[in-house]
């Protein structure tokens, strides 16, 4: 009998706790949480060298993404990098790149609930049997690196530009962090952003997909975000609009905002067929 009791209440419990996520989420999804900062998770999946992609590929594309977009997590990112040329406005494909994979949570509750568990689902098992089954001897990855970014208030929740809804085949992201020297001074990096910064970004067509303040991972203290482009050649086009702009020159030269980034990473990235960014 004891036991019967211990089981419903564990079985109410989960059901309980699926359900304030369901309800989170479509919350989150209806409007009705507009303005509140997202969360992402950030992964890097680092291959072996000159190891296949294909059997990661098949667990994101048919495991990892259907089983989020079930618990209502959408437009989830799959990228692997470019090395460009900006000078001749070319690129291609970066050998023994990692695969990087952004997924949006609409808070921690949801972060923890469905990162958690999403690899004990059956479906999610059976898709992606071929990279979650992997023999001792021959893994499918070296390391997976990951990252809990919170999004910045000038930019609460990721935006997906028409050529990402359209899935544009030429579309590009490039992905940049600055790290700081000081937890101070990343935080007025960031305070910089959300002054403006985002703001003249967007006004020049920049297309941000997201910014956020790192929380935990690699590399703190750092921000990361996302610009993107309908191609190569309109994304770069775009950039070179943002140096000479008189707001950012003005943000710039503004002691205010001196000294608050000691290292410039950039990461020129392609979408997986599957990506939804």
């Amino acid at each position: 009998m004891k036991l019967q009791r211990r089981e419903f209440l564990k079985s109410s419990l989960a059901a309980s706790a699926s359900v304030a996520l369901a309800t989170q989420l479509n919350a989150a999804k209806s409007g009705k949480g507009r303005g509140r900062r997202e969360y992402y998770d950030l992964r890097c999946y680092r291959l072996k060298p000159g190891a296949a992609t294909s059997s990661l590929d098949a667990y994101l594309e048919k495991g990892l993404l259907p089983a989020l977009q079930k618990k209502g997590v959408s437009n989830v990112g799959a990228f692997t990098e470019l090395e460009v040329d900006k000078n001749a406005g070319t690129s291609k494909p970066k050998a023994d790149s990692p695969v990087w994979v952004l997924i949006p949570y609409a808070n921690l509750d949801a972060f923890v609930s469905v990162s958690a568990e999403l690899n004990r689902d059956n479906a999610v098992k059976n898709a992606g049997a071929g990279y979650l089954d992997v023999p001792k001897a021959s893994p499918a990855f070296e390391r997976i690196d990951s990252w809990l970014y919170l999004a910045f208030k000038s930019m609460p929740q990721l935006e997906l530009p028409a050529f990402s809804k359209n899935r544009t085949p030429t579309r590009v992201i490039e992905m940049r962090d600055y790290e700081s020297h000081s937890e101070l001074a990343a935080l007025n990096k960031m305070d910089m952003f959300d002054a403006g910064e985002t703001e003249v970004m967007r006004d020049l067509g920049m297309s941000p997909i997201f910014f956020g303040q790192a929380l935990a991972g690699p590399n703190l203290p750092h921000l990361r975000y996302m610009t993107s482009g309908s191609s190569l050649e309109a994304h770069l086009a775009n950039w070179k609009k943002f140096g000479p702009d008189p707001r950012w020159l003005k943000m710039k030269e503004d002691p205010k905002w001196a000294n608050n980034t000691s290292k410039n990473t950039a990461r020129f990235l392609t979408p997986r067929p599957y990506s939804q960014i």
